[in-house]
């Protein structure tokens, strides 16, 4: 079992990534910069987005590689189209599963949130 340690501005009381019996568990990534700071632009927040969910599941030893489900968390929903191009950029075929949920709000600004589940044999 391995988990990540929450750093000074990702003080919460959860795991921001977490490992267990091959799986990753990673906590929903914010569409922010490395300061946690909201990035602003509907590409710019999703290559956000995506980078903090790269790092975060560095700490457990995996990639987006090994990327089998996310879940997507937008305040706006017609971010929807963009979001599918992105992904076809980022994952090979065949991609990981998703789901998208739009939100009234999420935490720090943000527009964008993706949570994930990982495996590697």
């Amino acid at each position: 079992m391995t988990t990540t340690a929450a750093t000074e501005h990702d003080a919460h009381p959860y795991s921001p990534a977490f490992a267990v019996a091959g799986f990753g568990f990673v906590s929903g990534a914010l569409s922010v910069d490395e300061n946690g700071i909201a990035v602003p632009g509907v590409d710019a927040a999703l290559d956000a987005a995506m980078a903090r969910l790269g790092e975060r599941l560095a700490t457990i030893d995996m990639t987006l590689a090994d990327v089998v489900k996310t879940t997507y968390f937008v305040t706006d929903v017609t971010l929807r189209d963009a979001a599918n191009r992105h992904y076809e950029s980022v994952f090979d075929a065949p991609r990981p599963a998703r789901s998208f949920v739009e939100v009234a709000a999420l935490p720090y600004g943000a527009t964008v949130e993706i949570e994930a589940i990982a495996h590697t044999s």
